[in-house]
């Protein structure tokens, strides 16, 4: 007798099969088989809510047909820009009052998608609250506004909306429409310009998602648009302008749901770590020098600047904006009204326009004219000025370039005082720039990799141009008037400010050192458009030397004479001098935070001044020298209380080197002799002291000299987390050396007096071969980890030069830093039986520079090949990735 057996078939539930086609739709996303994604992903979860829907009708003990209920998608979910991690957002609206059971439709609805681990916002209001909110908080009319019926009661819907229009809107518009923009002003405040940072916000920077958003917000307010075409439809936007933004909107929308994938969450920042792999997931390659990261970066900025680009355009004709007061005083003025009109140039509105299309058919020259009249009358373009240039910009070609009229013009433009509208920017934004100035192109957009630079190459250079101008004003961002007044005397700032506009040209092609290129480049530009060879050859020279003078000043011993003098001698000139230096300090303050700092400007300036001293006195000859010093040794000697205090401090001056008593101070040699006094029986004695603004400390050290001193005292500052910022060794005869240390402040000042006892206590310990350092700083190193990976990955390069100096050998070492870099270095010279004298700590793009002034024990440069070579090596052992 056979027996029959009860099969029982599971069903897939309805959070089972979202889950499975989430998972194929993403994998065919990534893959790049499936388009339109955002579209999917929205219409799968729609499924998923119609059928629960229908499920939970039949088990509901609330009854739709009496007190009528939806499910509305709201914010990007409504908008059908599901992204792969972004937040489901719900309305569950009731017609009438959300009854208790509602909570029970919740549950069955919501909580298994939070068990397939789908983020879910959602709300319960009815008809009545949700527009009562939305008229009390715009933040919640903004949801609303991107409001999608899901599934329930459609009609539920329609009055919603209706209501909204009638009871919220239509009394409010205008409101609603200033809160929109200042909001997006704070937002930018906060978010800053994703078009040029380093690490964008996709979605809340300027450029970004939100600001298309507000676009639609904004004409749904003003026009009741129904879809995004209808920003075309009711003349928003022009046709061109529509396609070019939904191009651009659909490269940041795969960008943000690949990022959201590679980081496996919600993420809208574009950190370092992910732009690599994005631009991999991209199928991106190498080209024109391009490496596939920066070449990515480069699309990225150029979309969102289009999205910024129309943003603009769109709140200056759409919505309510702030205009100055000196636009409106300018709308009142039929006379400067008339006089514009003369050149077919209106000011309309506080905006700038032109008379009609036909004039700049008939005279080519408005396009740089209205820029031009931008400048003077500081009034902004209009949108449809904007629109006017883009379509008539083939206007220019050589003739229009190279003709005299549009180069006294440009440089009016160039010259114009800074103001709240940044005319050179708008050349750039509406492609006037790059048309006028082709070998601008290969700049535009051009990202380099790395934490240093925070702007594109154009912008920055534009950046330059404005912080130059900038000088001597209210907005100048150097701490005192040196470069206010030499730029206010500088007699012909016109060759400056062309260098500025060039100096990084030669950064749109791939090979060789971008200086020497863009000199080369900017030799050709400037013959064609007639300048002079003179100021061909200055504008040159600046732009080949752009980095002359910082590359010195924070990697070359400033107190070396035959450093200033080495500067002099290449630059020859007072005034190639003064510009050079603006140049350098503008540039410097408008690549970024890491490049400009106190330390950095103190170091630039004290170069600047000494080379200029020179380049008006003259080299200081051997009896000016002399008398330097015996004019210090009288000053010292005067402090002597005694006829035997005397005596010892000439006793001293015998053991002190001559490179000591020129370059120490009267004051520090006193101070030190003091410090050597109280040394007493013990290996060291030191003194910390505070700089005026607080921002680093000297940290003065007397010892008894002896083989790798220096390291261990560079060692224990690691160990203590005291970064070093530039340091100065000087050896007396009487075998006690003085080791000057130039440090920032440790990270915790409150307890600042304790982690110097802690250090001071760890130097002894070391001193005494108490504390094995190398064990110590190894263990603090395999606790360091880097918060991300580095935006870039250059090796590290060691070079030894035995030419810039007559006294030293100079090693420069190019590497990522970590803690324990100095000591490890300053510990593998010593093995190599070098003494360190000098030594620097700057940058270079992403990774330190460390410059160290070295000689053998026995006092001599280093010069033999097999030595230098051993030295290499040493060094290279210690670290990462050497290319030697």
């Amino acid at each position: 007798m056979s027996q029959s057996k009860d099969i029982t078939v599971r069903h897939e539930s309805a959070s089972e099969k979202l889950q499975k086609k989430r998972k194929h739709l993403i994998l065919d996303f990534i893959s790049g088989k499936k388009r339109s994604f955002m579209e999917h992903h929205s219409r799968i979860l729609d499924d998923y809510f119609i059928e629960k829907l229908e499920s939970s009708i039949v088990d509901s003990e609330i009854d739709i047909t009496r007190n009528p209920y939806a499910i509305i998608a709201l914010g990007g979910y409504g908008r059908k820009e599901q992204c792969i991690h972004s937040d489901v957002d719900l309305l569950f609206l009731f017609e009438k009052n959300v009854p208790d059971e509602a909570d029970d439709i919740i549950q069955k609805i919501v909580y298994p998608l939070w068990d397939i681990g789908l983020e879910v916002g959602h709300s319960t209001r009815s008809l009545k609250e949700c527009v009562s909110l939305s008229g009390d908080d715009f933040v919640i009319l903004n949801s609303v506004l991107d409001a999608r019926f899901i599934c329930g009661m459609s009609i539920l819907y329609s009055e919603l909306m209706r209501q909204i229009r009638e009871k919220v809107i239509r009394d409010k518009s205008d409101k609603i429409i200033k809160c929109l923009v200042q909001s997006g002003i704070k937002r930018h405040d906060r978010f800053g310009d994703s078009a040029s940072l380093l690490e964008p916000n996709i979605k809340e920077g300027q450029g970004g998602l939100r600001d298309y958003h507000t676009m639609l917000w904004i004409a749904r307010i003003k026009y009741n648009i129904k879809q995004p075409r209808d920003l075309e439809y009711y003349g928003c936007l022009s046709h061109s302008e529509f396609q070019i933004l939904k191009e651009a909107l659909s490269f940041i929308w795969n960008v943000r749901n690949r990022l959201h994938y590679i980081a496996g969450r919600r993420c809208d920042q574009l950190y370092f770590e992910y732009q690599t792999e994005l631009a991999n997931a991209l199928n991106l390659r190498k080209q024109n020098g391009l490496q596939p990261v920066e070449r990515f970066l480069a699309k990225l900025h150029s979309r969102m600047e289009v999205v910024k680009q129309q943003y603009l355009m769109f709140i200056s004709e759409q919505a309510y904006t702030e205009k100055s007061k000196l636009s409106k005083k300018l709308n009142t003025q039929t006379q400067i009204n008339g006089l514009a009109q003369i050149n077919n140039i209106e000011v309309k509105r506080g905006m700038l326009n032109f008379v009609s299309s036909e004039a700049i058919l008939d005279s080519p020259d408005l396009l740089i004219k209205v820029f031009e009249e931008s400048a003077r009358l500081q009034v902004p373009l209009s949108s449809e000025a904007k629109r006017q240039l883009k379509e008539f910009i083939y206007l220019i070609d050589d003739d229009f370039r190279n003709s005299s009229f549009a180069l006294k013009s440009f440089e009016r433009i160039l010259f114009a005082p800074p103001t709240t509208i940044d005319v050179l920017n708008d050349m750039l934004s509406t492609g006037f720039l790059v048309r006028f100035i082709p070998e601008f192109k290969n700049i535009v957009n051009r990202i380099q990799f790395d934490e240093y630079h925070l702007y594109p190459v154009a912008r920055h250079s534009l950046l330059t141009v404005q912080t130059i101008k900038k000088f001597g004003t209210s907005e100048d961002k150097t701490e005192d008037q040196l470069c206010g007044n030499l730029y206010k005397e500088l007699s012909n700032k016109r060759l400056l400010l062309w260098a500025a506009l060039f100096h990084d040209i030669g950064k749109g092609e791939p090979a060789g050192g971008h200086s020497q290129r863009g000199a080369q480049i900017v030799n050709d530009i400037l013959k064609k458009r007639g300048f002079k060879k003179s100021d061909i050859e200055t504008i040159a020279f600046l732009i080949n030397e752009h980095l002359f003078l910082i590359k010195t000043a924070s990697r070359r011993d400033l107190n070396d004479e035959g450093t200033a003098i080495t500067c002099a001698g290449k630059i020859k000139d007072i005034e190639r001098l003064i510009m050079l230096y603006l140049l350098t300090v503008s540039d410097s303050i408008s690549t970024g935070p890491k490049a400009w700092n106190k330390w950095t400007a103190a170091l630039l300036r004290d170069l600047f001044l000494t080379v200029l001293n020179i380049l008006k006195k003259g080299e200081l000859a051997t009896g000016e020298v002399v008398e330097t010093v015996n004019k210090k040794k009288e000053e010292v000697l005067l402090s002597a209380s005694s006829l035997q205090a005397r005596q010892e401090l000439e006793l001293l001056f015998k053991v002190m080197s001559p490179r000591y008593l020129l370059y120490a101070s009267t004051y520090d040699i006193l101070e030190h002799i003091e410090l050597y006094k109280s040394l007493g029986n013990a290996d060291f004695v030191w003194k910390v002291t505070r700089s005026s603004d607080s921002n680093t400390r000297a940290v003065t050290i007397c010892a008894i000299d002896r083989p790798g001193l220096f390291s261990k005292i560079s060692g224990i500052f690691t160990l203590n987390s005291i970064d070093i910022l530039d340091t100065q060794a000087y050896t007396w005869r009487n075998n006690i050396a003085l080791d000057i240390f130039k440090v920032k402040p440790p990270p915790d000042q409150i307890f600042e007096t304790e982690r110097w006892d802690r250090a001071e206590e760890n130097l002894k310990s070391a001193l005494a071969g108490e504390l094995n350092l190398a064990e110590a700083l190894k263990e603090k190193m395999s606790a360091y980890q880097s918060v991300r990976p580095r935006a870039s990955k250059r090796p590290s390069r060691i070079v030894v030069d035995n030419e810039s100096s007559s006294f030293f050998t100079i090693i420069e070492i190019f590497a990522y830093d970590f803690p324990g870099l100095l000591f490890r270095i300053t510990d593998a010279l010593f093995r190599c039986g070098l003494d360190v004298w000098v030594s620097k700590i700057s940058t270079k793009v992403d990774q330190v520079v460390d410059v160290f002034y070295i000689r053998d024990f026995d006092g001599q440069k280093v010069d033999a090949p097999d030595r230098v070579l051993a030295i290499k090596k040493a060094i290279a052992e210690v670290l990462p990735e050497t290319g030697i």
